[in-house]
Order: structure tokens, then sequence, then C-alpha cells
């Protein structure tokens, strides 16, 4: 199932000022990545932060890496704004009162506006969920990452919003709920774009509401709504709201409704490459060599 490119930067403009109120999710996950840190013995000195939204990850980037240069990317540019501090109206008239502030770039993470071989560590926390498939994310990554390189990044699988997408199940036959790829098709992809060493793991994490309407306002607030093709362009009427809140009800335990999702976690290295070898015909073989420990 595609997403259109123009909705999802919609969807993530519109919710650049409501953001940050709402993504305890995102934040969560972006700290266990951090703690994952510990494994990858490397000291970048350039690092991307491919969807960087209000520049959370990218903060704590710079914390650990202090002498490290961490360019922030993402394709909504008033989330750039925001996590610059630049969204008042005389910052952006007066753009030299603006006090000196890290790299930016406004670009999509499937046409990457960097050179080839440019940054020693891309960082992409659930981002990627919204390039299905990840094939052309992940040849783009791949490609502006040096040799000895690695990438880390979280996304969500299928699992995701179960509990919404079961109470929506026989209410129409339109697309509600966003669909992800399996962590398994995720790896296969990492290794089709050419990294190496890839290293996938799974967790569930759960939050909870007080009601149906909590649930879709933090999704909306964090520009997450239903994204991708096949959904219901109108609004719901009184008849399948009140169906989908009683579905969403039974589900209720000790007094909160649950919405539970799959984050994968994932981190590859880029191979050194081998001279390659030159076939009959003209072709090249490229051979890759592993990464040194």
């Amino acid at each position: 199932m595609t997403t259109s490119k123009s909705r999802i930067r919609r969807s993530f403009e519109r919710a650049a000022s409501s953001y940050d109120g709402a993504a305890v999710l995102q934040r969560e996950v972006s700290d266990r990545m951090a703690e994952r840190l510990e494994l990858i013995k490397l000291q970048p000195a350039t690092i991307l932060d491919a969807g960087s939204g209000t520049g959370y990850g990218a903060r704590a980037l710079r914390q650990r890496y202090d002498k490290a240069r961490v360019i922030e990317l993402d394709l909504a540019l008033p989330m750039l704004q925001v996590a610059s501090g630049g969204s008042a109206w005389w910052q952006k008239k007066l753009p030299f009162l603006r006090a000196s502030r890290p790299p930016q770039v406004c670009g999509d993470v499937e046409n990457l506006p960097l050179a080839s071989n440019s940054v020693d560590m891309i960082w992409s926390n659930l981002t990627l969920q919204w390039l299905t498939p990840p094939d052309r994310a992940f040849g783009e990554l791949q490609r502006v990452l040096r040799p000895d390189g690695v990438l880390m990044f979280s996304t969500l699988g299928p699992d995701t919003l179960k509990e919404l997408r079961q109470a929506f199940a026989g209410i129409d036959s339109f697309g509600h709920v966003n669909r992800f790829i399996d962590m398994h098709d995720v790896g296969d992809a990492l290794v089709h774009a050419g990294f190496s060493e890839p290293v996938m793991d799974m967790e569930y994490i759960t939050l909870t509401y007080e009601s149906v309407k909590a649930v879709l306002l933090d999704l909306k607030a964090i520009g997450a709504q239903q994204l991708q093709d096949g959904r219901n362009p109108g609004l719901m009427g009184k008849s399948r709201w009140s169906q989908l809140v009683a579905a969403y009800e039974r589900l209720r335990r000790d007094g909160r409704l649950p919405a539970t999702y799959e984050v994968v976690y994932g981190h590859a290295w880029k191979a050194q490459p081998r001279p390659g070898k030159t076939l009959p015909d003209g072709r090249r073989i490229v051979e890759f060599k592993p990464r040194p420990k």
C-alpha cells in the first residue's frame, strides 16, 4: 500500500505546532535507540538525522557526539522551523537576528540532496514506515553513507494500532489505519540496498488513553492519521462513529483503552568495496569485504 509524498508533507506541516505535545512514543523510541548506541563503536564526524522532525533526536546526538556535525533533514519545513526556534514572525522577516543554529535541510529521504559518501552515521527515528516499500530510501541512505559508516533506524511493524484496526473492521471497506511492512521484509530491503551485517529486533509498546477520541487526536497531532491510499476521503458519520466507539470500548482494560505499537529497530553497515573484476562482456563484479572488527 503506497503513500502520496505530498500527502505526507502536508500532514506533518500541519502537525508541526502540535507535534511535541503529543510525540510521547517518538521520544521514548528515540531514547531506546540512543541506548543501542552503546553497541556501536564509531566516533562519527558527520551524522544525518533523516526525518528529524522537531529535533529531539538531533539534540541527543549532539550531546553524545559533541564534536560531530549533525545535519537535520525533514520533508516538512515547519518541523525544521520548530526545531530551530525560527518560526516566529520576526525570525522569518529578520533571519540575521536568529541565533546560530545547526545545519538543516528540507528534503526527501528518497531523493537526498547530499553528496555520495558524505556522512559517517545515519539516524532515522520512526520515519521509514511512511516510505513503503523502503527500497528507494535505503538505496539513497546507502549512497550518502561513507564506507564503514552505520545506519541506525526505527520503524513500525504490521501490528501497529491493531486495536484501532480491529475496531474499524466491519464498519466499511475503507482503510482507516496505516499498514506497515514486516521486520523480515525490512531486513531483506537492507541487504538488497547493499548494506552488510544488518541486525533487527522488535518490541511492543502500548500507550493507554481515556477515550477513542483521545487516540485519534494524538494521531492527528503528530501527523500520523491515515496517509495511505484507500482511506475514506469524507467525514465519519454519527452512526459509524458510534460503531467505532462501541467496538473499541470492548478492549478497555483497567479503565483505559490500549493503543499498541510494534516498534522495529535496526542497524546495518556500509562495507568497504573491493576492487571490481571485469567480465568478458564488460560488466563489472564488485565484491564487498566485512567491516573490520
